[in-house]
């Protein structure tokens, strides 16, 4: 299987092309945050370098969120738009995940970290079963305080990886030796890792439906849902 796999959740911008358990090209940068600018011209260079055409590809795997509002919308519309335009299948998977891919041989549990800012995060708490992250709590939005209290009965090793630097002072504080804190380029995302996770999940049935995972509201929902109280915002994205 021949997959393109896609992280631009952050500043960081990843792209991998692989086939069935081998890497054949792969773009990081980590420089800027022009995913609009850079991300076509890379993905199109890297197919091209693979040895591949478009229509080689069989699967598009996706970092759909959380993360940055920009980031996240840019990746998913382009993964969309090639699923679509090439009628191959589409995977998305947790840009939270894709950090606890980095963590190879953790002791105990993975915390990845995206800094929302203002003493908020996006976070999720991870342990490795069968070689893979699997959830223990669910990715959400939350601040620092709600989060540690809602970990606060954990007695194993907990590895934070991500933007964690705000945050370490206080993890350090509930944890002590028990918390291990990984290396920055841990924090970076690995495109080649997303897709051969990606590779083994059940792509989705109806490409159209897809949508960033925000897990907050945007200043745009949060405005509309004020001026329509009364209205379903289940399909908000579908509205607009």
């Amino acid at each position: 299987m021949k997959i393109l796999a896609i992280d631009t959740s952050n500043q960081p911008l990843s792209v991998a092309v692989t086939a069935d358990d081998s890497l054949l090209a792969e773009t990081t940068l980590t420089t800027h945050r022009k995913h609009a600018e850079f991300l076509m011209p890379v993905i199109e260079d890297l197919v091209g370098k693979a040895g591949l055409t478009p229509k080689d590809l069989d699967r598009i795997v996706v970092a759909s969120g959380p993360g940055s509002y920009t980031g996240i919308r840019m990746a998913t519309t382009v993964a969309k738009t090639l699923a679509a335009t090439l009628d191959i299948e589409l995977v998305t998977v947790s840009s939270l995940l894709a950090l606890a891919l980095n963590i190879t041989k953790p002791a105990g549990l993975i915390n990845p970290i995206f800094n929302a800012r203002n003493q908020n995060l996006f976070t999720g708490l991870y342990q490795i079963k069968n070689g893979e992250p699997t959830p223990v709590i669910a990715d959400q939005h939350t601040n620092i305080t709600d989060w540690l209290a809602d970990i606060a009965d954990i007695d194993q090793q907990i590895t934070i990886v991500g933007e964690t630097a705000p945050f370490e002072a206080a993890f350090s504080q509930q944890f002590g030796d028990r918390l291990m804190v990984a290396d920055k380029l841990a924090a970076i995302p690995d495109a080649a890792k997303i897709g051969l996770y990606g590779a083994k999940l059940t792509p989705v049935q109806d490409v159209d439906s897809v949508v960033p995972r925000y897990l907050r509201l945007t200043k745009a929902e949060a405005d509309w849902r004020k001026e329509h109280p009364n209205e379903d915002t289940r399909h908000y994205v579908e509205k607009i």
